[in-house]
C-alpha cells in the first residue's frame, strides 16, 4: 500500500469511526461508499491549503495610471468554522485604490477562495484578505468587509437561524481617509440594480 493509499485509508476509517460514534452503521448499503465521498469532498473544501495567494495574485499583476478605487463586490463564499467544523456561507466586499499596478479582476475571488477553503473564524479570513492585497499588490489601501451565516450558531448552540456577522478589515487609505472609507461603505451598501 502506498503512502498516499495509506493516507486515504486512515481517513476513510476515521469517518466510518464518527458515523459509528453517532449512531449509524458505516456497513448499511447507503453509506458503503461514503467515507471515500467525504475524503474527497474534505480534499475539496479545505484545497485553499495548497495555494498561495500571493502567487495567485502576482500572476495577474499589469502597470496602470489609474488611482481610483477597484471594488469586487458580493464575491460569495463557503468556509468552515475551525471550532465545530460547521459551515460558513456569505459574502466578500473587496476594494482597493492602485498603486502603479492593479490586478486581474479573478483573482480577488480566487484569493477569497484560497482562505475561505481552511478552517477559519471569520475575523482571521477578513484580515487574511486584506493583508495578502496589501503585501503582494502594494496599493494606497485595502477594504475588505465580510458578511455570513454561521452554522454553529444557527444549526446548534443558540440556534438563531438568520443572524449576520459582518467584520472588516482596512488598510492605508481606507483606514485613514475617512472621505475613502465612506465611498467603500456607501458602495458596498448601495443596491446592486439588474445584472448585465
Amino acid at each position: 500500500m502506498t503512502l498516499s493509499e495509506n493516507t486515504n485509508s486512515e481517513f476513510e476509517n476515521a469517518v466510518k469511526t464518527m458515523m459509528h460514534h453517532v449512531g449509524e452503521d458505516p456497513s448499511r448499503e447507503g453509506l458503503l461508499d461514503t467515507p471515500a465521498r467525504v475524503r474527497k469532498a474534505y480534499e475539496f473544501i479545505y484545497g485553499g491549503y495548497k495555494e498561495d495567494p500571493a502567487e495567485i495574485l502576482k500572476k495577474a499583476l499589469f502597470t496602470t495610471s489609474n488611482d481610483e478605487m477597484v471594488l469586487v463586490k458580493d464575491i460569495e463564499f463557503y468556509s468552515t468554522c475551525e471550532h465545530h467544523l460547521l459551515p460558513i456561507i456569505g459574502r466578500v466586499h473587496v476594494a482597493y485604490i492602485p498603486d502603479g499596478k492593479v490586478v486581474g479582476l479573478s483573482k480577488i475571488p480566487r484569493v477569497v477562495n484560497v482562505f475561505a477553503r481552511r478552517m477559519q473564524i471569520q475575523e482571521q479570513l477578513t484580515e487574511q484578505i486584506a493583508d495578502a492585497i496589501m503585501d503582494t499588490i502594494a496599493p494606497k489601501g485595502v477594504g475588505v468587509v465580510i458578511q455570513a451565516r454561521h452554522m454553529c450558531m444557527e444549526m446548534r448552540g443558540v440556534e438563531k437561524i438568520n443572524s449576520t456577522t459582518t467584520s472588516s478589515a482596512l488598510r492605508g487609505l481606507f483606514k485613514k481617509d475617512e472621505k475613502t472609507r465612506s465611498e467603500f461603505f456607501s458602495l458596498i451598501n448601495s443596491p446592486t440594480g439588474n445584472r448585465y
